[in-house]
């Protein structure tokens, strides 16, 4: 007898962001951060998160692990809204969720050893109790993140760049987390340190089955490491999609202009440099129409709207009016 056909199972995203909005108040006004991100982040993938400096990546990332509180919106962990959580739930998140930053030495503590700053979320947390097992514990954390066992009792400023960021990884992984929100873990290293820090990252994704938010202003170093690719414009996913296809087949003019600047892409004469002119418009009560319009060069009188992230193409997503399909008639 034949078996009955049964439903694919379909898997809750780990992350989703839904309609997540960030204001801080200024003097001259609220300033839209993060306006209307919509996004999801499935298990054992890497989304990078690309943009401008200013454009609101690093604040988005920060939400997501509730180092800021969000305006109004969700952030959803396994379904569950991170928004809400009380300081004890907030405390056991933690352990799922971390975050490397992008200035290795200031966001290390000078004051403690290496050692130190990698066991105090383990003592924090009560997983361990000074000893034995606790530095045997710190020494496989270290090792995992490729810093020599000699180093357990140095200081940050006794470090060079590549290692220091490699202290913050180790400290993110002491819980044992699920997901990094990794906020431009690269972008203070010189070229070379960060090439094996990707490296390292991409090996601590497949041995211990990690989930990764990869925030970066340089989209050639997004495309090496990232499943999919979003970019970020004034507070909004302005196109999002499979990293190959957002790469080689960019909708937004705005990506674009990102892709050309690529070096590499630019001598294979995939892409001309697109030079962008125009202001930036002020993230203090931007305007309601396309806010890249002022510096877009296809730019044309029905873009002076508002518009919406649609999917033009299968699983690729343009904020953009003139990318919009063609209403059926």
């Amino acid at each position: 007898m034949a078996e009955a056909l049964q439903e694919p199972l379909v898997r809750e995203p780990l992350v989703r962001l839904v309609d997540l909005h960030k204001e801080f108040k200024t003097r001259q006004g609220s300033l839209h951060a993060v306006d209307g991100v919509n996004l999801h982040i499935n298990q054992g993938e890497t989304l990078g998160l690309v943009g401008e400096s200013g454009c609101g990546k690093s604040t988005t990332g920060r939400l997501l692990v509730r180092l800021l509180e969000a305006t109004s919106g969700q952030v959803l962990f396994r379904g569950t809204d991170v928004q809400s959580l009380n300081r004890g739930e907030l405390k056991e998140f933690a352990r799922k969720a971390q975050i490397v930053f992008q200035d290795p030495f200031s966001s290390l503590d000078p004051r403690m050893s290496v050692a130190e700053i990698i066991s105090e979320a383990l003592l924090v947390h009560k997983l361990y109790r000074q000893g034995k097992a606790l530095r045997k514990r710190v020494g496989e954390l270290m090792d995992y993140a490729g810093i020599a066992s000699r180093l357990m009792n140095s200081y940050p400023h006794e470090l060079d760049g590549g290692r220091r960021q490699r202290v913050g990884i180790a400290r993110a992984l002491a819980l044992e987390p699920e997901f990094l929100v990794l906020d431009e873990p690269v972008s203070a290293l010189d070229v070379s340190i960060q090439a094996q820090i990707l490296n390292l990252f991409e090996d601590l994704q497949q041995e211990l089955q990690l989930t990764y938010l990869f925030i970066a202003h340089d989209l050639s170093v997004v495309k090496h490491i990232s499943d999919r690719i979003a970019v970020m414009y004034m507070g909004q996913i302005v196109e999002l999609g499979a990293a190959d296809e957002v790469i080689h087949n960019p909708l937004h003019p705005y990506t674009e202009a990102l892709v050309s600047a690529i070096p590499r892409m630019a001598r294979r004469g995939e892409h001309q440099r697109i030079i962008l002119e125009g202001d930036v418009p002020s993230p203090i009560d931007p305007p309601a129409i396309c806010r890249f319009y002022g510096r877009c060069p296809l730019r044309q009188e029905i873009c002076r709207r508002p518009v919406e992230l649609l999917e033009v193409e299968p699983d690729h997503f343009v904020r953009c009016v003139l990318r919009e399909p063609a209403s059926p008639r």
